[in-house]
């Protein structure tokens, strides 16, 4: 019932304060009390991207690794392993700058009046010779060719000078 709903919110809040003695309780209480261990790993996936993030991007690779080892070897072997990785994300720096500028290109997204702007003809992809005698692709520059940044554009023109990251166009 809302319990399910309390215990878990409590979880991450206690992940997201960084209290690693709290963390460990909650997700003690949910796993003795029943909860399916995969939906607790299922959910430290999430938190991995949405609460750290960029700070420490291999909390996404513990988190996976969590799911997975909990899907092979089931309860109770697996309470360790998310013990673990709840302990991990707890101490772990934490960062939503990625949750917050995809949000932002959301809402970018969900704003915009009227066609979306078409995808640049040098970003696009040209496996035919029609395609190419169109320009698709024309003027493209494979940055790994160059020993130097590539000075290229890569948004549409009506998105040029966008930084979601900093929710403002520069």
């Amino acid at each position: 019932g809302e319990e399910h709903y309390n215990c878990i919110s409590a979880l991450h809040k206690s992940m997201r304060g960084s209290d690693e003695n709290a963390s460990l309780y909650w997700l003690a209480r949910m796993l003795e009390g029943g909860e399916d261990p995969l939906y607790v790993a299922r959910r430290l996936v999430r938190f991995a991207s949405e609460d750290i993030g960029l700070a420490d991007p291999l909390a996404l690779t513990q988190a996976v690794a969590a799911y997975q080892g909990c899907h092979f070897i089931g309860m109770p072997e697996c309470e360790v392993i998310l013990a673990q990785c709840v302990a991990y994300f707890a101490r772990a720096p934490k960062s939503i700058e990625v949750y917050r500028a995809y949000s932002n290109v959301k809402e970018c997204l969900r704003m915009h009046t009227g066609p979306l702007p078409p995808v640049p003809l040098h970003l696009r992809n040209a496996p035919t010779r029609l395609m190419k005698n169109l320009g698709y692709g024309k003027g493209y520059k494979y940055n790994p060719m160059y020993k130097e940044p590539v000075e290229q554009d890569y948004l549409p023109e009506e998105l040029k000078g966008t930084d979601f990251f900093k929710e403002r166009k520069t």
